[in-house]
């Protein structure tokens, strides 16, 4: 398994890592058993690096997450999420009661997500979103008393602006951001985001590296969602959006043409040329689409590949809002 390091933070991950929301949260249930199983075959492939979070269940995800990977503890990283409300009446954290990244707020989650992860410090901890209410300094500031008490060792920060970066940096050496990136949403370099941690030395980690599904090249027009699927309500997954959007997926698969490999394996693949401190995240539940995607990293693309891919894609007006 190829492996890259987070920026200067000197935390040293698998060059693709793992997003789990959907092993226990979203379109449709899973099976527990076999997604421990799935996460086994997952570190059995070299896999270290796992990105969850409380919300995701709420809570089962890292519940799953801990139970599974017990036995790898010291070989994988762990990396999980603060920043959301808590309802006492529901008896846990629900991204639609809002934000809370209060310092209180922030040492609570982490004491519950360290049990539920089952270990003694949390390798990467995020603020799953900017609270408004609280300034990012004092954000900072909190992460990192947990850290010089032993239970984090490292604070991430999550679709944060190049000025909140910069700011909790200069409080707390900010590891990893970890914020929407792929060949077909590239708001990060144009709004500072990307020359940021590049300046600052942040590892930059995307989520969505395969536009929810649709880089892969396996949706059309007829694809259905459940309506618990967030792509049932997201505007580049209409059928006139994926049909209009299908110039995307041809130019993917003229590249893949050319070096062997599926879309998917080219659009992880221009993500890993980009710099050498980005480690995406796609998601999966299926043994298959990991071996596809752990594909990516045989996968060369030239100088003038690149170029080629930039020059295709300048011309390409992606149809649809990201949300």
């Amino acid at each position: 398994m190829q492996m890259r390091v987070l920026g200067k933070s000197g935390l040293k991950v698998s060059a693709l890592g793992l997003g789990c929301m959907r092993m226990s949260f979203g379109d449709r249930p899973t099976d527990k058993a076999e997604m421990i199983g799935f996460l086994h075959a997952a570190v059995d492939r070299g896999v270290t690096f796992f990105d969850t979070a409380e919300v995701y269940g709420p809570f089962t995800n890292e519940e799953l997450l801990g139970e599974a990977l017990a036995p790898f503890h010291g070989r994988v990283v762990l990396a999980t999420k603060f920043g959301f409300k808590h309802d006492p009446a529901q008896g846990g954290p629900f991204p639609t009661s809002g934000l809370d990244s209060r310092p209180e707020q922030i040492r609570c989650v982490a004491e519950a997500s360290l049990k539920r992860l089952r270990v003694e410090a949390i390798d990467l901890f995020y603020q799953h979103r900017p609270d408004p209410n609280v300034p990012i300094e004092e954000v900072a500031g909190a992460v990192q008393g947990l850290i010089r008490e032993g239970k984090v060792k490292h604070f991430g920060l999550s679709e944060s602006s190049a000025d909140q970066i910069r700011r909790a940096h200069a409080v707390q050496p900010v590891a990893a951001l970890q914020s929407e990136y792929s060949i077909w949403w590239r708001t990060l370099e144009e709004n500072g985001v990307l020359s940021t941690c590049e300046a600052l030395g942040i590892g930059l980690v995307p989520y969505s590296p395969l536009g929810r599904g649709y880089l892969t090249g396996k949706i059309d027009e007829s694809t259905t969602y459940a309506s618990n699927d967030i792509r049932s309500r997201n505007p580049r997954f209409t059928p006139e959006a994926i049909q209009a959007n299908r110039v995307v997926i041809d130019l993917l698969d003229r590249i893949g043409a050319e070096k062997g490999a599926t879309p998917a394996q080219i659009a992880l693949a221009w993500l890993l040329a980009q710099k050498p401190w980005i480690v995406p995240i796609p998601g999966t539940r299926q043994l298959e689409r990991l071996d596809e995607n752990l594909g990516a990293l045989e996968v060369q693309l030239t100088p003038d590949d690149l170029g080629a891919i930039d020059a295709a894609m300048a011309e390409i007006s992606v149809v649809g809002d990201r949300y």
